[in-house]
């Protein structure tokens, strides 16, 4: 899904510090720019001076916050000098309210404090795809925060896409039948692969997870003691509460069986039968989608994908419907953390 971690090692974290005030930040202590010449994404605050409190005038400008993620889908803060995990998850808070917990997980990953995760702890020779934070529901995250502590000795950048762009980059005829026949995520939850049951829902009862997935509009399925399927229709494009915008808003081209090596798309079908294979995507009338079609997919990603090079330190909010983001492979150790904010109103979106 995010970003990852290497062996999981400790994590700095430092308790809150008194905040001070900030007088007229704007004039004098910030730079907003755009990192890379002639791309409006991300953009870019810089601190100024080392005596910038950055969760001070991250409060005294809230609004300002607001309207540029609105506008540019991203912002990068460089320099605000975090003191670690718990001012970060302050940050997050002080911007966008209060975190939400990271249910009906689809990647592996561990808490590290209060409501920060470890980003998606894949090995660090594969590549995540961009994606929409947890598209696959409901119910997702309206923004999504990652704070870099220790930047890998190579690689390891976390790339991010407009939705809006991909969106308007996808042929018309492919959107518009997603619009009509939305899509089918189908899961099969086991011990000896992908996530067990146990972890996705992160609780050992049956019961909880039944009413999870009913109040979720979750269909499910128990083939025995270790083993549940569940299937769920979502909307394949999404139109942004605020904004207006129309997003390409899914994760099919994740989930799809496609998106795995071709080897093991091969050793994965001479073990399990299709409708047993661990996470795969279909129209939302159970059909499937076409290769090809996905393909055109990710084109449409990769043609909108922005890279840059992680600072130490750094700050990465995106709008969660505006902006995709994934992972490049990397060497070396890396530490970036996630949380997460501002449920969506499904209703709304």
């Amino acid at each position: 899904m995010n970003d990852s971690i290497s062996d999981k090692p400790s994590i700095r974290k430092a308790g809150p510090a008194k905040r001070k005030v900030v007088g007229e930040p704007m004039k004098n202590s910030i730079t907003v720019e755009y990192l890379q010449s002639g791309q409006t994404l991300p953009c870019l605050i810089q601190s100024l001076g080392e005596d910038v409190d950055g969760i001070a005038w991250a409060a005294a400008n809230r609004e300002f916050i607001e309207a540029q993620l609105l506008r540019h889908g991203g912002i990068l803060f460089r320099g605000l000098k975090l003191g670690g995990v718990a001012e970060f998850e302050e940050f997050i808070r002080t911007v966008a309210g209060e975190l939400v917990d990271y249910s009906y997980q689809s990647t592996p990953r561990h808490r590290v404090n209060g409501n920060i995760y470890t980003s998606t702890e894949y090995p660090a020779n594969q590549s995540i795809p961009l994606h929409n934070e947890m598209a696959y529901t409901h119910s997702w995250p309206m923004k999504i925060a990652f704070y870099c502590l220790i930047t890998a000795a190579e690689g390891g950048e976390t790339p991010i896409a407009d939705s809006r762009k991909v969106f308007a980059g996808i042929e018309p005829k492919i959107k518009e039948s997603f619009m009509q026949r939305q899509i089918m995520y189908v899961r099969n939850y086991r011990e000896e692969i992908d996530l067990p049951w146990t972890t996705v829902f992160q609780t050992p009862s049956k019961a909880v997870v039944e009413a999870y997935c009913r109040q979720a509009g979750i269909e499910f399925q128990w083939l025995d003691n270790n083993h549940l399927r569940t299937r769920q229709v979502c909307e394949a494009v999404r139109k942004h509460p605020l904004t207006g915008e129309m997003v390409w808003f899914n994760q099919a081209h994740l989930f799809h069986v496609s998106n795995l090596p071709p080897k093991v798309r091969e050793s994965l079908a001479v073990i399990y039968k299709e409708e047993d294979y661990p996470r795969n995507a279909y129209y939302g009338d159970g059909t499937p989608i076409e290769d090809a079609v996905l393909d055109h997919i990710r084109e449409a990603y990769q043609h909108e994908e922005i890279s840059f090079a992680w600072h130490e330190g750094d700050v990465l909010l995106l709008d969660n419907m505006l902006t995709a983001h994934g992972r490049r492979p990397f060497t070396g150790l890396r530490q970036v953390v996630v949380g997460m904010a501002q449920p969506s109103n499904p209703d709304a979106a």
